[in-house]
């Protein structure tokens, strides 16, 4: 029988798949079912700072409306605050106490000082790991690709220092050196990063003409842009790498493992089939390790990277009209 455990972050995890932040792992039950449908492993959904902030901001105005006294309106922001992180770290102890995998913090904060407050009572309350959950649109003309950059490493290293649990990043693919920034992030101490994040995507409706929110999940050939990078980077790097978005059925984990990964967190394939999903492709990648005859994860992992691939020119290649010149759709 095949040996689906892997290690990731430190952690022992059964097999390699991970049910990724989302409204699936915002309570308990629902990540109980992850669990009994073979999650090795959860992502608790996001703790946004904005969210947070949008909220309080709401309450305060609502006072304004309701005549209270200015001077309840820095306590009314602190309970709303108080009020999620507490809810949250509720959460974190209902998964301890009630499942036995891993469990997996995850931030989206804007401001230094919020990412490590949330990451600290995490880790009180006995998180196994923490996900920073991190990305700025490459869109301020008042601040340089250096300086934009400059604030991930900032955040990682702040944070590294206040905590004693493994800590990885979930990053987007936006950088203009992004082998580059692969690189110089995994040597700052992090246990891993995730490739990966899918963002919001804005549409235009042309009828009311307004802008609405769109793709909001992923497609199995959304997969190739981690499987290229997870492949190029995971035999240069020095923390682990996890993929992320795309991943959709046992090929997918098993083309993710090929490239180099040690685990994949998946979403948008639990929402459209179900956390069953998880089992079935559990089971295709046991069928298809004893087809080959491997015995562990190990056996493969990496079997397709960069340094180990027949043509590893194949992984860096841009161009394809050649590939149109002979294409016809029929």
């Amino acid at each position: 029988m095949a040996d689906l455990t892997t290690k990731y972050l430190g952690l022992s995890l059964k097999n390699p798949v991970i049910a990724s932040s989302s409204t699936l792992t915002d309570n308990i039950e629902s990540i109980k079912n992850l669990e009994n449908n073979g999650a090795a492993a959860v992502v608790l959904r996001s703790i946004f700072e904005e969210e947070i902030t949008m909220e309080a901001e709401h309450v305060v105005s609502q006072a304004v409306k309701e005549g209270y006294d200015e001077g309840l309106f820095d306590y009314f922001d602190s309970r709303v605050k108080q009020q999620n992180v507490d809810d949250y770290l509720d959460l974190i102890l209902e998964c301890k106490r009630q499942t036995q995998i891993p469990v997996i913090g995850s931030i989206n904060a804007m401001s230094n000082h919020e990412w490590v407050y949330f990451a600290k009572k995490m880790v009180e309350v006995g998180v196994d790991a923490i996900e920073l959950n991190m990305f700025l649109l490459p869109s301020d003309m008042t601040r340089t690709c250096d300086e934009n950059e400059k604030l991930y490493f900032d955040v990682v290293n702040k944070l590294l220092k206040e905590v004693d649990v493994p800590v990885t990043l979930k990053m987007s693919h936006y950088f203009s050196n992004l082998g580059m920034m692969i690189k110089k992030l995994s040597e700052t101490g992090l246990s891993g990063l995730v490739l990966f994040n899918k963002f919001f995507a804005p549409d235009f409706d042309i009828n009311s003409e307004k802008v609405t929110p769109t793709y909001v999940l992923s497609g199995p050939r959304d997969i190739y842009m981690s499987l290229r990078w997870i492949a190029m980077m995971s035999d240069r790097v020095d923390c682990d790498l996890a993929a992320s978005t795309g991943v959709h059925d046992g090929a997918g984990v098993i083309k993710q493992l090929l490239a180099g990964a040690k685990a994949v967190q998946v979403a948008s394939t639990l929402y459209k089939n179900g956390p069953e999903q998880i089992g079935v492709m559990l089971k295709e990648l046991e069928e298809w390790m004893n087809k080959k005859g491997y015995n562990s994860l190990d056996d493969f992992r990496g079997k397709l990277s960069y340094g180990k691939v027949d043509n590893p020119s194949l992984l860096q290649r841009v161009q394809f009209m050649k590939y149109f010149g002979t294409f016809t759709n029929k």
